[in-house]
């Protein structure tokens, strides 16, 4: 029979870091928060309880003990099933091998760039430049305070430098293409007349 997968991608990164050692929900934030994964997953409250509770009904989670510090509220501290590792094992194999078509909004929007009209899609395209230029930043000090403050291996901090390669390389295309845009080089019809 196969295995129901949860709906949230917050799924993959809470079970990733079970990989590690077990954990309880408030560590697994503070984890993400840490490693800067709280920009590539959202991550609320609310949304890591529910996943935590959704994996562990599911099987692929289980509480393994409880943790108390001083007089806070007991802790639950879960683990991967050996059945819930596999489960994630061959979720991950799926997700790296086969490339998956996503539908981000950027895309859709930059469809009807001509729209804007050329000033103003070239300040669009400028503004949105700036905001990928100081994500780039703050991507790569988040990397590196997770590298060198928090001692997290490569590996568990690899996504963040594939993150950042996605933010290069859309920031230099909407350099690019701004700059084709002011220049003229760009295509640019003329509008239709009455617009």
């Amino acid at each position: 029979m196969p295995v129901k997968r949860p709906a949230n991608p917050l799924a993959l990164a809470l079970l990733g870091l079970l990989l590690e050692q077990p954990a309880h929900p408030h560590a697994m934030a503070a984890a993400l928060r840490e490693r800067g994964l709280d920009q590539v997953f959202k991550v609320t409250t609310g949304s890591l309880y529910d996943t935590v509770r959704v994996l562990a009904r599911d099987g692929w989670i289980e509480a393994a003990d409880t943790e108390q510090v001083g007089g806070r509220p007991a802790r639950t501290v879960y683990r991967h099933t050996p059945q819930g590792r596999e489960y994630f094992t061959q979720w991950l194999d799926e997700l790296i091998r086969e490339p998956f078509q996503e539908y981000p909004r950027f895309l859709s929007a930059v469809s009807y760039l001509g729209a804007l009209g050329r000033r103003r899609a070239a300040e669009a395209l400028r503004e949105r430049a700036a905001a990928l230029h100081d994500r780039l930043d703050e991507g790569e000090r988040a990397h590196r305070r997770a590298l060198e403050e928090h001692r997290a291996p490569r590996l568990f901090v690899i996504e963040a430098e594939y993150a950042q390669e996605m933010i290069r390389a859309e920031l230099a295309w909407v350099r690019r293409v701004a700059g084709e845009i002011e220049d003229g080089t760009l295509e640019w019809p003329e509008a239709p007349t009455g617009a």
